[in-house]
């Protein structure tokens, strides 16, 4: 018999120690052998599960994919690779080029190539919110969707051009996206929409299967990183369609950044130069020291995350000073080398292992990987270090306190700094847990602060704010445990530093 994915082996030690819960094959004594086949047999075992012809297809598709990764996981580990650092080097000139110095575009006829992606695979429940992230209303009663279609929209209108909107979701997020995006069918945008992979969990101790079969409890599966974009994009169909359609580029960025708007200057320069993958980085802040950065490797541009940094080395890598921009995730790729990648099977993403753990404590991994280190798989790929204004995402309440105040107003969908604010960056603000959850911060401030002249703000412990409030220069609020402050309305605190016991005390 073949031993393939489709053709399972029966193994009865591999049975047995799944029955007892298998600490058997574990991470330090098994072989990658040995665990490679346990893994093949009980993916065969879910696949053979599976009556419906064509469902059993596309899900045997979707594991030999998995399998894939998990045999590069089982390698690495085995290999016990790690990056050399003498070798990462501050990009050059050439592979990342300055915003300012892109000449103007003239021709928007240009945007009859590009489609706009947003990924959409999250949930919001950092933010406390059940269903997709997109939904959460963040500004004047829109959401995240609600501003994207609008920025679409205005832009078909203005130029006369059709540039498509698509969502790549995940099974955790389809759904309720599904039915959130029927109200935009009287909108100038055409919407498309597609899943990224659904992987199952693995045993940390096993590295076993959590499902046991393929319709498993939703919490026994994930969606594999953003780094799946290009083996969905080609594998439902939809790569082919968008070329078939005249579209020969996608701008990509994560749903929840407000900054990542279609520009048809970076655009322009993406044609100018034949680049095939074009990577927007922006200068880092001491709020950025764990974002990804561009480096180059042995004369080649890549992408390094903190995930990667041998543990001696994080310190170098949070350095301002020695890597001084960071990765944006808002991407511009061709299409053609997309599916030439991988048709090819020319990609090999880094393999990021998140450590979770089930409702029931059972400790589990996630092989994921990040759409952001296939640069270095692109021809001419480069860098465009732009404004910080590209770069609004919104992943907690402190956040949404930003982009909800007066620093901000609404132009067609598009966040634009409001122009009486003296300094071009934004301010630092760190609110603390009593405000992590979108209904308790929204409990907490009877209207949005005035913060035109703010620097910094930090609110720690119980404190909620009155109306018509300006906050100015440093503003520090801390309730000790047990207290509470109130900020009276009207009151303007400039360089405060506000402590449990109520006392003002100029910073």
């Amino acid at each position: 018999m073949v031993e393939t994915l489709s053709n399972p082996l029966p193994d009865p030690q591999i049975k047995a120690a799944r029955e007892r819960g298998a600490s058997h094959i574990d991470f330090k004594s098994a072989t990658s052998a040995v665990a490679s086949k346990a893994m093949r047999n009980e993916l065969n075992e879910m696949i053979a599960g599976i009556e419906d012809p064509a469902a059993r297809k596309a899900f045997e598709s979707e594991m030999a994919s998995f399998y894939n990764l998990f045999n590069r996981f089982l390698a690495e580990k085995a290999r016990g690779v790690k990056l050399d650092w003498e070798k990462i080097k501050s990009p050059s000139p050439e592979q990342v080029t300055p915003y300012s110095s892109l000449p103007p575009s003239t021709d928007p006829s240009i945007l009859n190539k590009l489609a706009v992606l947003k990924l959409n695979g999250g949930l919001g429940t950092t933010m406390g919110c059940t269903g997709p992230k997109s939904v959460i209303e963040v500004r004047e009663g829109m959401s995240f969707l609600d501003l994207s279609v609008r920025q679409i929209e205005h832009l078909n209108g203005t130029y006369n051009v059709n540039v498509p909107f698509i969502l790549m979701n995940s099974f955790n997020t389809d759904d309720d996206t599904a039915r959130v995006i029927q109200k935009y069918a009287n909108h100038n945008v055409e919407i498309l929409t597609f899943n990224q992979s659904r992987y199952p969990r693995i045993n940390r101790d096993s590295l076993l299967p959590c499902p046991q079969s393929a319709t498993s409890r939703k919490e026994l599966w994930y969606p594999p990183g953003h780094g799946d974009l290009f083996d969905a994009l080609v594998h439902s169909g939809l790569l082919d369609r968008l070329l078939a359609d005249g579209k020969e580029y996608i701008f990509v960025s994560n749903v929840d950044n407000l900054g990542a708007v279609v520009d048809l200057n970076i655009f322009q320069h993406m044609i100018d130069t034949g680049a095939e993958y074009i990577s927007e980085v922006t200068d880092k802040t001491k709020a950025d020291v764990k974002g990804g950065t561009l480096i180059d490797y042995d004369g080649t541009i890549r992408l390094l995350e903190i995930a990667q940094v041998p543990s001696e080395h994080v310190e170098d890598f949070k350095s301002i000073k020695k890597f001084q921009i960071f990765n944006t995730n808002n991407l511009w790729l061709n299409l053609k080398a997309v599916k030439r990648v991988v048709e090819n099977d020319e990609l090999d993403l880094e393999i990021i292992t998140n450590n979770k753990s089930l409702d029931n404590g059972e400790p589990v991994i996630q092989l994921e990987t990040a759409v952001g280190a296939a640069i270095k798989h692109f021809r001419g790929a480069k860098g465009v270090n732009v404004p910080r204004s590209r770069f609004l995402p919104v992943k907690s309440c402190s956040d949404l306190l930003l982009i909800t105040s007066d620093l901000y107003s609404l132009e067609h969908g598009k966040l634009v700094m409001n122009p009486r604010r003296m300094f071009g960056q934004t301010p630092v603000v760190k609110l603390g847990d009593t405000f992590k959850k979108v209904a308790n911060y929204q409990k907490r401030f009877k209207s949005i602060p005035e913060m035109l002249e703010l620097d910094h703000l930090t609110v720690q412990g119980d404190v909620y704010f009155g109306r018509n409030i300006v906050l100015r220069g440093t503003v520090i609020i801390v309730a000790n445990e047990g207290n509470k402050i109130q900020i009276p309305d009207g009151a303007v605190l400039e360089n405060k530093l506000i402590s449990g016991n109520l006392a003002i005390i100029d910073h």
